[in-house]
């Protein structure tokens, strides 16, 4: 996948199949775009997504707080769905006041040579939001590109939707995210050193510290799956800070991987979290602790899901 960051001057050379958005948690909702712009490959189009660094909200001060999918996850998850560039256009002052006009004149139709896009029916863009699918419709037949707005999709009559999934995720309800992105909640990271105790206890473990600008669920044991070196292994994961063995404070993700041995310090790896088993605990003692292991690692080696 061509990813074109940090630069308003580009051009591409092939025609495009494009899709416009933040694509935050990548849900559902968002996978009915990426399927529509991903069907025209075989009509000989380049597959493309535009997206904003960072996101219109952060620079206006409209956050909702940290992320439900990072920028290097998004770049994982739209790799992996074959899309052929992802454009990461600089947000700023200037580009925000960009006139919707000038915005598919020069960005879209000439810049990135679009030919078809696949628009969301709450699609805004340019200076003050002020463009939407209704426009892009007007001006596809003077600019050579045709416009296909996607309607919403539902889970449980309800309107799949970022914030939805952020309230799931917020409240350990990853059973239902899961069902809203079409896939287990990620955390990607790189594997760092721990203080081994949980090789000290018999169960080592893989860490990995998300940035603040990473949704985690809530404090607690999850089970998870864990893809590290191309496999995908079932796991237990413990979200938190470890309170039994460290009072650092820092939120890590520490991992369990069932029939695993290897040592991959320095490594990318990717934690699926399932489902909630219990909150973190503090123990009075690590033998304390072991036990709880122990009783954990049995339930998540029966746990249902796998």
């Amino acid at each position: 996948m061509e990813i074109i960051s940090n630069t308003t001057d580009f051009y591409l050379e092939k025609e495009t199949a494009a899709a416009i958005g933040k694509f935050d948690g990548v849900h559902i909702g968002h996978r009915r775009l990426l399927e529509e712009i991903l069907s025209y490959k075989r009509r000989g189009l380049a597959t493309c997504i535009f997206t904003f660094d960072p996101p219109p909200a952060v620079l206006f001060g409209r956050s909702d707080g940290p992320e439900l999918t990072t920028k290097q996850e998004k770049r994982l998850l739209f790799e992996r769905m074959n899309i052929d560039i992802l454009i990461e256009f600089p947000m700023t002052a200037e580009t925000a006041a960009i006139p919707p006009g000038e915005f598919v004149r020069d960005i879209l139709a000439r810049r990135m040579n679009t030919r078809f896009i696949a628009a969301g029916n709450d699609l805004s863009f340019g200076a003050e939001g002020a463009g939407d699918a209704a426009f892009l419709r007007k001006l596809g037949p003077e600019l050579g590109f045709r416009v296909k707005t996607i309607e919403k999709a539902c889970l449980d009559g309800r309107e799949v939707s970022s914030t939805w999934l952020r309230s799931k995720v917020e409240s350990g309800d990853l059973v239902t995210a899961e069902k809203l992105m079409g896939m287990p909640y990620m955390v990607a990271g790189r594997v760092v050193e721990g203080m081994h105790i949980g090789r000290t206890l018999g169960f080592p473990t893989v860490n990995i510290l998300p940035g603040p600008d990473k949704l985690l669920p809530p404090a607690g044991v999850y089970y998870s799956s864990v893809r590290a070196g191309g496999r995908t292994y079932r796991a237990l994961s413990n979200v938190g800070c470890k309170p039994t063995v460290t009072d650092a404070g820092l939120m890590g993700i520490e991992s369990y991987l069932y029939h695993f041995n290897r040592e991959i310090y320095g490594e990318d790896i990717e934690v699926y979290l399932h489902a909630f088993r219990r909150p973190e605990q503090h123990f009075q003692d690590v033998e304390a602790l072991r036990r709880q292991l122990e009783e954990d690692i049995a339930a998540g080696e029966k746990w249902r899901a796998f």
